[in-house]
């Protein structure tokens, strides 16, 4: 096998889930339960920042928001599909 292809594989469990918002935003209400769930169910860590309360993060984000970063990469915005983030937390498990 590849050396590429046996590279270290992060496990859900390893994984760090940011969730992008602001208080008072229906879309936050609804990504912060597929979260929240997709992180239970895959044993992803996940934390939440209130992009009032960063500015760096309101230049970054304010017009996407809610936005998912896993391990601080941007996966997604506005709205978050369970199955895509699932599928995401579990790409770099190491099959076999």
């Amino acid at each position: 096998m590849s050396p590429l292809l046996r590279r270290n594989k992060k496990k859900p469990a390893d994984r760090v889930v940011t969730l992008v918002g602001k208080p008072g935003c229906h879309l936050c209400e609804d990504a912060r339960a597929v979260v929240s769930a997709v992180c239970e169910e895959t044993g992803a860590s996940w934390v939440e920042k209130d992009i009032t309360e960063d500015e760096e993060l309101y230049k970054e984000y304010w017009e996407q928001i809610p936005v998912v970063l896993i391990d601080d990469e941007q996966h997604t915005f506005w709205r978050v599909d369970p199955a895509r983030l699932r599928k995401a937390l579990r790409a770099d498990v190491k099959l076999g």
